[in-house]
């Protein structure tokens, strides 16, 4: 075998035990980032069957425990409302089901009649999926067990599970609207990253394969940047709840969020324009490639750290500039057109990290790194903010006291 041969046999190794490792990464950062949910899941369930069996006295409590882990299961953020759907659709299937089953008795049409019912009335309410689907179960149930004891204790289950559901989403483990955003953030980065690094591997393997290969995964990005706009239309109602310093925060986060949706268009038309471009101008865009690469996983792993954004925003405008500077009075061609994509791409990343959009077009431009304008603060950890509460709550016991002492002082003077 010739030495450029198995160089590139070395190469397509490395690159496929470089994307094994990353898809072991990704699965076991999705696990990590589960398993706390399913912890949840687990106990709200647990607890809802402790309630229904030693509490309500049910000997066989089935559907309390289903009704939490159902409603805990469902997207962060939209828990709690879960669970307030599915004991709607469970009312509405039982009031069907009782008053066909009153009016018809157990006759052959009685159930076509109560799921006909309870699936259309449902329907008229515009009710949400989940109701629907538990109101024609619940009818059912009525109707197939014909007893009215069996429904009023349903009833009663979907009460306790309903009601374990909403201590532990709204009491216990409340939403956070800025953690339920970095989180499909970081999943939205860690795909598009995953895509830049196969386009890197293609550049460095000369692979026509691997780059279009590399396309098809940055136009999967779509999929994780549809769930952040869900998880953005979620936060719009968790964050009404929150303090207003927070909803902030959130609000400004939001904003940079949506640079994802360009940075995830930017990504894939620079893997378009590498899949097309020729082996000697594709090869010269492995570093440039492999270090946007490494900026936005730095990224997605880091967030919630300023130091992370700001490192991130430094390299890529150092990125940027350089490129332009090589660039600067080319006359147009494939390789002018690249350096343009990579151009975007870093742009896009400067602004996601929190620089305004305005003053790193300049920056770029003029190539000054002074220009950069810090990302926003971010917002205290949960027990730095339950240690400000402490401190002020005893200032002001403390404020208290000596006002109370001041005016009891010349009182006690005088008598």
């Amino acid at each position: 075998m010739s030495a450029p041969r198995s160089r590139r046999t070395a190469r397509g190794v490395g690159a496929v035990a470089r994307r094994t490792v990353s898809g072991l990464s990704v699965g076991g950062r999705r696990v990590a980032l589960d398993v706390w949910l399913l912890l949840q899941a687990t106990a709200s369930a647990t607890a809802a069957w402790l309630v229904a069996r030693y509490v309500f006295d049910h000997p066989a409590p089935y559907f309390a425990p289903i009704t939490a882990m159902v409603a805990l299961t469902a997207n962060l953020g939209e828990r709690g409302l879960h669970a307030i759907r599915l004991l709607q659709g469970v009312l509405l299937g039982l009031l069907v089901g009782q008053l066909v089953l009153a009016a018809l008795g157990k006759g052959p049409g009685t159930m076509a009649l109560a799921v006909f019912v309870s699936l259309a009335t449902a329907r008229a309410l515009r009710s949400a999926q989940v109701v629907v689907v538990q109101a024609a179960v619940s009818s059912i149930l009525v109707v197939a067990l014909g007893n009215q004891a069996n429904g009023v204790q349903r009833l009663v289950d979907a009460l306790t599970g309903a009601g374990i559901a909403l201590v532990f989403s709204q009491l216990l483990f409340p939403p956070e609207p800025l953690a339920l955003l970095r989180r499909a953030e970081a999943a939205a980065l860690h795909a598009i990253a995953d895509g830049l690094t196969t386009l890197a591997d293609a550049i460095d393997q000369d692979d026509d394969g691997l780059a279009h290969q590399s396309v098809g995964e940055l136009r999967e990005v779509l999929d994780h940047l549809l769930e952040l706009r869900r998880v953005g239309r979620t936060d719009t109602r968790v964050t009404r709840r929150v303090l207003t310093w927070r909803a902030k925060v959130v609000v400004r986060e939001k904003e940079n969020a949506e640079h994802l949706d360009l940075l995830g268009a930017s990504c894939l038309m620079l893997a378009r324009l590498v899949a097309s471009a020729d082996s000697d101008t594709r090869g010269r865009l492995q570093e440039p490639v492999r270090g946007l690469t490494d900026v936005i996983a730095s990224l997605a792993g880091g967030l919630d750290d300023r130091d992370v954004r700001r490192r991130a925003a430094d390299r890529s405008l150092e990125l940027a500039t350089r490129i332009t500077a090589e660039t600067a009075g080319a006359a147009a061609s494939d390789r002018t057109f690249l350096a343009y994509g990579l151009r975007t791409v870093a742009t896009d990343i400067v602004t996601f990290a929190g620089v305004d959009l305005t003053d790193t077009l300049e920056a770029i431009r003029a190539g000054a790194l002074d220009q950069r304008v810090p990302p926003a603060k971010m917002p205290p950890g949960r027990l730095h903010r339950w240690a400000g509460r402490l401190l002020g709550r005893s200032r002001r016991l403390r404020g208290r006291a000596r006002r109370s002492s001041a005016r009891n002082g010349p009182s006690k003077e005088r008598s």
